[in-house]
């Protein structure tokens, strides 16, 4: 723009000296009044001049920059947010980031800590078998609680109430009985009751330890083949799921095999905890030869290359001879696509049937020979004490207890924690 103003002036300058030596003869009038014209022009010009210098001194360079950019560190937060994108450009080599456009440090790092701190520690199994047994705890601590506040002195009459305590808690008479006896055996060396609960526990956690040898011969086969056995409405799908889940994150391959065909919507209900657990499942159609269905389990396990496989099982009563035969042919013809197996015969009992649990899993291991069992449902059960009596009358490990709906509430039973958590 200057240069073009400079221009103009230059034009001009020429024009005059022209017209000077051509109004050197013109009439004076004349040559006042051009004078005045080209006056008036000059003034414009120089406004106009200094105007634009005054405009540009004041603006911003429009054109954008890299270094510009770099040294406008300056701007608040408040200002960029004032800038809505309608009104913003970007060239094409800006990279525009999440984490640069954040809250001050003070108004994200709090709330994210408040979170964390809210967030509940994992529950242990410890924690969650205690909360299950809290039923039973209240009632058999609670009333042992009760008879030793009491009375202060070892008497016959403190063991009686001790013995009707055990049998109301479904520990069983027999058991009951023998472990009576064995702490009257100690009441010379005992003086306080303090000591005679102490020597109750160690002599319950006796009993419990009793039979709990597992079997070797399962931890070397492979595909390790469960037979899950057991009557309707204890559990036993869902143990299978449980179970499923649980080898799965010991990064074993597990197939399922639905060799309950009587039940409606069995093998449906299995196929939706193969899934949720992440592992695979042979199933047949209803009504089908569930020993059938348990060889080609087998038969596609070796295949596979699986290294558990469950076979799940009609719910029966105890009580029908021809479904205890059914389980007697499944269990042979298994052996026969592979010998040993099934490794492991695991029942699935229902602690809050009492007493009954204890006759199914007799008449159970008379028919097929069992050598595990499965105790669900302890959480909701005050008589708890039927592990008590399980361990000391069958002589057949509780590999398993159940003290929650969670996939993960189904553990290996530990005798010491159990016994802790019932005290």
């Amino acid at each position: 723009m200057k240069q073009i103003l400079d221009a103009v002036i230059q034009y001009w300058s020429l024009i005059l000296s022209d017209l000077n030596r051509y109004l050197e003869t013109a009439p004076s009038g004349i040559l006042w009044g051009v004078a005045g014209f080209f006056t008036v022009i000059l003034i414009l010009v120089q406004v106009i001049r200094f105007g634009r210098k005054g405009k540009k001194a004041g603006e911003k360079e429009p054109d954008f920059r890299p270094d510009d950019a770099a040294e406008d560190k300056g701007a608040s937060f408040e200002e960029a947010q004032s800038v809505g994108p309608e009104n913003v450009t970007l060239p094409a080599f800006v990279e525009v980031r999440d984490a640069e456009i954040s809250e001050p440090e003070e108004e994200t790092t709090q709330p994210a800590a408040e979170k964390i701190a809210d967030e509940p520690a994992p529950e242990g199994f410890f924690s969650r078998l205690k909360n299950g047994l809290s039923k039973t705890r209240n009632t058999f601590s609670g009333g042992l609680d009760r008879i030793f506040s009491g009375s202060q002195k070892m008497n016959e009459e403190l063991l009686e109430e001790i013995e009707e305590l055990l049998i109301t808690s479904d520990v069983g008479v027999k058991t009951t009985m023998s472990l009576v006896e064995k702490i009257r055996k100690k009441t010379s060396g005992i003086s306080d009751v303090d000591s005679l609960k102490r020597a109750l526990r160690e002599e319950i956690l006796a009993v419990i330890r009793k039979g709990q040898t597992r079997n070797g011969n399962m931890e070397r086969a492979k595909p390790e083949v469960i037979m899950v056995v057991g009557v309707n409405g204890v559990g036993k799908t869902t143990t299978i799921g449980k179970l499923s889940a649980r080898f799965r994150e010991q990064g074993k391959k597990v197939l399922i095999v639905a060799a309950d065909t009587f039940r409606a919507a069995a093998g449906e209900q299995l196929a939706i905890w193969a899934e949720k657990s992440g592992a695979q499942i042979v199933r047949h159609r209803d009504g089908a030869d569930p020993a059938s269905v348990a060889y080609d389990g087998v038969e596609a396990a070796i295949a596979r290359g699986m290294d558990v496989v469950l076979v799940d099982t009609a719910g029966r009563l105890h009580t029908k001879v021809n479904l205890m035969e059914e389980l007697k042919k499944i269990r042979r013809t298994i052996a026969k696509k592979l010998p040993d197996a099934p490794h492991e015969i695991l029942m699935v009992l229902d602690a809050t049937t009492g007493q009954n649990a204890l006759t199914q899993a007799k008449l159970f291991h008379d028919a097929i020979g069992l050598t595990g069992i499965a105790l669900t449902k302890l959480d909701g059960t005050a008589k708890g004490g039927i592990v008590i009596a399980i361990c000391d009358a069958l002589n057949i490990p509780l590999n398993y207890i159940g003290v929650g709906e969670k996939i993960d509430d189904l553990q290996e039973f530990q005798p010491e924690q159990f016994v802790e958590a019932l005290f």
